[in-house]
């Protein structure tokens, strides 16, 4: 579902997949986020995604004029896990908000994995 705004010069229509890649890189930068994860898990195992594959992690709908965002992402081992997705929430909120001049964004971050960096 397309987001629509309709202006005196014309139709704004902004695509979930836009919202999405907006969103996941937006998440790649914050802190103690190792990548993002697939979110259907298989066998209940994480499967990490490569980077130019991050906006699988991330699932948008649209409800009128409010944006609902879910991401599924992998922390850092040893990191506070409620912080990681305190500051994820924030970031993608405010980056959002941002781009498409919108207040209504629910951001969700589901945490599928920890793992240990090199």
């Amino acid at each position: 579902m397309l987001m629509t705004e309709q202006t005196t010069l014309g139709r704004i229509e902004i695509s979930p997949a836009a919202i999405a890649t907006i969103a996941s890189e937006s998440v790649l930068e914050c802190y103690g986020v190792v990548g993002m994860a697939s979110k259907s898990l298989i066998g209940g195992l994480a499967q990490l995604l490569r980077p130019e594959r991050a906006r699988r992690g991330v699932e948008v709908r649209v409800d009128g004029e409010r944006i609902i965002v879910d991401l599924y992402v992998i922390v850092e081992y040893g990191t506070r896990i409620s912080e990681v997705a305190h500051g994820i929430m924030n970031r993608v909120r405010y980056r959002l908000e941002q781009a498409l001049g919108l207040p209504a964004v629910e951001v969700n971050v589901h945490v599928q994995g920890l793992r240990i960096s090199d």
